[in-house]
């Protein structure tokens, strides 16, 4: 599997940007993609909470 660098990456968030994108706009895109990037690798390194611990802890309907 080829790794694409960050750089690459930031490039084509800034091509699928609208024209009229803002600061805040590409900042949002930025941010989604770290989350999204972070949830996964914590998830394959096994830092994961099952739902129903998470419902319960919270009082929240199963």
């Amino acid at each position: 599997m080829q790794t694409v660098s960050i750089k690459e990456e930031a490039h084509r968030l800034v091509d699928k940007l609208p024209e009229e994108s803002t600061w805040d706009d590409l900042m949002y895109e930025i941010y989604v993609r770290q989350a999204v990037e972070s949830g996964l690798e914590d998830s394959k390194a096994g830092r994961t909470t099952d739902l129903g611990e998470v419902r319960e802890k919270f009082g929240l309907p199963k």
